[in-house]
């Protein structure tokens, strides 16, 4: 079973890490999104092994610049499952 876990820690300042865990090989994307829906950054987009799997996010955008205090989205998906957590950035 795939899983995502919350974010730690939460709130966080300046950087945080995702953690998921896989059943089996696959494609996986973890991305995170502000309160209003806009795509943020891309984390993971890539074939991944099998167990348990993490990434940090440093609170920055796809381009570099540091994104406001807020409420943040953060979103895996396979091929089988998609989740969706909530966190919190605190400047």
């Amino acid at each position: 079973m795939t899983t995502l876990s919350q974010n730690v820690p939460n709130p966080f300042n300046p950087t945080t890490t995702i953690s998921f865990n896989t059943a089996a090989v696959g494609r996986v994307k973890l991305s995170i999104f502000d309160a209003t829906g806009k795509h943020v950054r891309t984390l993971v987009d890539d074939n991944v092994s099998a167990g348990v799997q993490s990434a940090m996010w440093d609170g920055r955008d796809a381009a570099g610049t540091a994104v406001s205090s807020g409420v943040y989205f953060y979103r895996l998906t396979t091929n089988a499952v998609t989740h969706t957590k909530k966190m919190g950035l605190l400047k």
